[in-house]
């Protein structure tokens, strides 16, 4: 008795699929179209035609200065500093407005002004937030923290409510049969489930804001970024090269740090 070939034509989807996905993919070649002039895309073929230039600045690039060392690599833990310190206050935003901003926790009437809130913290930009800031405070890291704890803790909050979302919610109605208020239906049914989830958002958080700190040496908030921006200014790409190779560097152990974290969380 011979066995029938099994078929190999995909399976059919349904219209309404395949036309979203057409509207879809159109859409964002219909994007690309659109945003090539206003970019500027057309200008491509100067990174060749400039060759010259860009030798200058390569062959400059390529001798770093080390001469102030030290004082570089003490600029750049300040830095990493600023970015701990700034993501340990954003988790501490982060944390009940992630509960509030839960649609499986929270009415929607405490729900949704929540999301709006996050949606706020995380759309202004750094520069913007530290400016505010600094007026305050003066110059100085300070200034630096407090505007990566309040865009982090929107980002933050977003990922902490979509990963409470998420979660099964047997161990949570389990606790609840027994009586338990909805604090403790939180503290032992919702956070044991997520806080893998957040650890891992959390240091990811604080990879990207130790990189991010450095921008915020342009308006004075301290850190490797001010003396990067004075480097620039000054024309002193030898420096420049210097100071991007240390931050490449502590960027890269922060990455392995945590890898083998996240790692231990699985």
């Amino acid at each position: 008795m011979t066995s029938v070939p099994p078929s190999l034509t995909p399976p059919s989807r349904p219209l309404s699929q395949r036309a979203f996905d057409v509207v879809l993919w159109g859409g964002i070649i219909l994007m690309l179209l659109v945003s090539f002039g206003p970019v500027e895309i057309n200008k491509l073929p100067l990174l060749f035609t400039n060759s010259d230039n860009m030798r200058q600045f390569g062959h400059e690039f390529i001798h770093p200065d080390f001469s102030n060392g030290w004082f570089l690599v003490g600029k750049m833990w300040l830095t990493i500093q600023m970015a701990f310190w700034g993501t340990a206050i954003a988790v501490t935003i982060a944390i009940p407005l992630g509960l509030l901003g839960a649609r499986n926790l929270t009415p929607f009437y405490v729900q949704i002004p929540v999301r709006r809130l996050l949606d706020v913290l995380r759309s202004v930009p750094d520069l913007v937030i530290g400016t505010i800031f600094l007026v305050a405070v003066g110059l100085g890291p300070f200034a630096g923290v407090m505007a990566l704890a309040i865009s982090t803790g929107g980002v933050l909050g977003k990922l902490f409510a979509e990963a409470v979302e998420s979660i099964e919610p047997g161990p949570v109605e389990g606790i609840r049969a027994t009586g338990a208020g909805r604090l403790q239906e939180i503290v032992w049914g919702v956070i044991p489930q997520v806080a893998p989830l957040w650890t891992s958002y959390a240091l990811y958080r604080f990879e990207s804001n130790s990189r991010s700190a450095t921008v915020l040496g342009l308006i004075g908030a301290g850190g490797i970024g001010q003396v990067l921006f004075d480097g620039l200014n000054s024309f002193n790409y030898t420096q420049v090269s210097a100071i991007v190779i240390i931050i490449s560097v502590a960027v890269a152990m922060i990455d392995l740090l945590s890898q083998t974290i996240r790692s231990r969380l699985i």
